[in-house]
């Protein structure tokens, strides 16, 4: 249904033949150009956005051991104005943003082209370069970029070939050694050796380059600014916030501590005891002991994150069908526990699996807002707010955590959480953002009274996000985000850790512009003299997906923001 917020919006998908082509004929695999040391490949060009993936080879050291090939390569996604520039220094500003937990370059893929929108609009040319962790080359997304459903689930799951390929499975600790190596210093000397491939000036750096991030993103941000690459202190030119002219942070701080994002790590991954110290912990990712990458029993592991992609893909294919990717999935333990996690509106359910997910007919829009809405998944780290259940009744769902209860875990969020109520009943549909308040919206509400949502809640669109998850050469997830990042912050006071802040004082050495959620996992939390901007009625997810325009007609804030900021005289 077209709606007055709707319309005149310009599609911005990227056709899924032609992202199958360029994905599984090796156009986007640093192999496929072995002799250079960089490649660029064309994703797109959209409403005046012109999207490539960049590829820069930058091998680790010989002391990681065996890696696939992929991995001695970093990558990146560069949005630029189609009007603007083709070089990156000639530029107004380059953004660069480093992602959060379990996060890929592909959850940018909004906030980037909203900002580098909103530039030109002003008359100024802005790149936005979104950031992937170099562990995201054990992904394999071939057949997301098939733009089939069924297709991706027979590649990943059935052994069927997709071009010529098979999936080889999901990478297990045996094969990650070379993870344990992937800390917090080569990762941020992995942004240090992109910056200074892509613009070898530094003068360039330091006037144009705006250095910054989301979640974990902020944290890594705060290392790079007070890190030192050439090994002597006393010269700064190499200094981390001597490569930036300012920072951002979004639904973050710009710093050194993990302190500021309670909540961001759920409690039941295989995160190590850091109250073992740096040299045990390290001693047992070497050895293997520990797990090399971070991940949980259900919901948070490669192969759920594959499956959020998979569920982009059925509502990019055919947002409205009657979605069959519950029943089409094989049946194994991961998925079960998955599923009856998701889906459960009580304890009850949960434990006895009925009804199930398959026993509700839904839509492919509707499978994809109950596994990312906020009023319907439970962990508040992967929330966003795109909407709400249409078609049917709906009731609470109080499982894991009950609606309204005054000890549920920050882990959770705050929003009431709703199900389907009618199993082998209507088809449950999806009601996008900006139509919600709409005068045909039923204005649902909880038993005790509380309206689930409003307008002014919601601010994603559920197509925008899926174009996000299903139709990006590099992930929105990520599979294999290296444990030791996380254990080595967590041990900042560690001598092995605290060597890396040579220049403490370049965390407040270049101008920062903090942007939060205003139902976030910082809401509230963030010292009033950071002045941050907030935006109402975000959640975590929001502040890089939000649609252009909000509910209230007005210019999605988090660009808006981001763009004056990058105005601003150095």
């Amino acid at each position: 249904m077209e709606t007055s917020r709707s319309r005149g919006r310009t599609p911005r998908t990227l056709g899924a033949a032609a992202l199958a082509v360029l994905l599984t004929t090796g156009a986007f695999t640093p192999s496929a150009s072995a002799d250079s040391a960089r490649t660029e490949t064309p994703v797109g060009t959209s409403g005046g956005v012109t999207e490539t993936v960049v590829r820069v080879k930058a091998p680790l050291p010989a002391s990681f051991g065996a890696r696939p090939a992929a991995c001695d390569w970093l990558s990146y996604l560069r949005y630029r104005s189609s009007s603007g520039p083709a070089s990156s220094a000639d530029a107004d500003r380059v953004l660069v943003a480093q992602p959060g937990i379990l996060e890929g370059a592909g959850a940018f893929d909004s906030v980037a082209r909203n900002t580098v929108t909103r530039a030109a609009e002003q008359g100024r040319h802005i790149e936005f370069w979104a950031l992937d962790r170099r562990s995201n080359c054990l992904e394999d997304r071939t057949g997301i970029a098939s733009g089939n459903q069924h297709t991706a689930v027979d590649y990943y799951y059935r052994g069927k070939q997709v071009q010529g390929r098979t999936f080889a499975g999901f990478v297990g600790n045996d094969k990650l050694g070379w993870m344990a190596k992937l800390g917090i210093e080569q990762t941020v000397r992995d942004e240090y050796d992109l910056l200074a491939a892509e613009l070898p000036d530094q003068g360039v750096r330091k006037d144009k380059v705006l250095c910054g991030g989301h979640s974990l993103g902020g944290v890594i941000t705060g290392y790079f600014a007070a890190a030192d690459f050439d090994g002597d202190p006393a010269t700064t030119a190499d200094a981390g916030h001597n490569q930036c002219a300012g920072y951002f942070a979004l639904d973050t701080t710009v710093s050194t501590s993990l302190a500021d994002l309670s909540g961001s790590i759920p409690d039941d991954t295989n995160l190590p005891d850091v109250g073992l110290g740096y040299g045990v912990v390290q001693a047992g990712l070497d050895s293997g002991l520990l797990p090399r990458s971070l991940s949980a029993p259900v919901l948070l592991n490669p192969e759920t994150m594959t499956l959020l992609a998979i569920a982009g893909v059925g509502a990019l294919q055919d947002p409205g069908g009657e979605a069959d990717l519950p029943s089409y999935l094989p049946a194994n333990t991961n998925i079960e526990a998955t599923n009856r996690f998701l889906f459960s509106k009580d304890t009850a359910t949960f434990l006895t699996g009925s009804p199930a997910v398959k026993d509700f007919r839904l839509t492919n829009e509707a499978i994809l807002g109950s596994l990312m809405d906020d009023q319907s998944v439970p962990l508040a780290f992967l929330q966003s707010s795109v909407g709400f259940f249409d078609g049917g009744p709906i009731t609470d769902k109080n499982f894991p955590a009950a609606n309204g209860s005054s000890s549920q875990p920050g882990l959770f969020g705050t929003e009431y959480k709703a199900i389907p109520a009618e199993p082998h009943g209507p088809l449950y549909t999806w009601r996008n953002y900006d139509r919600v308040g709409d005068p045909d919206d039923p204005g649902h509400r909880s038993s005790d009274g509380t309206p689930f949502t409003a307008a002014g809640k919601e601010v994603t669109d559920i197509q925008e996000l899926a174009r996000s998850m299903a139709a990006q050469p590099l992930d929105f997830t990520e599979q294999y985000f290296p444990t030791k990042l996380v254990t080595d912050i967590e041990l900042a006071t560690s001598p092995q850790v605290k060597r890396l802040v040579v220049h403490p004082d370049g965390l407040t050495a270049n101008p920062t512009l903090t942007v939060l959620a205003g139902d976030g996992l910082l809401a509230g939390r963030v010292p009033a003299d950071l002045h941050p901007v907030v935006a109402d009625g975000y959640q975590h997810l929001d502040v890089l997906t939000a649609a252009p325009v909000q509910n209230n007609g007005r210019p999605e804030p988090v660009s808006t923001a981001l763009t004056e900021f990058a105005r601003t005289p150095r």
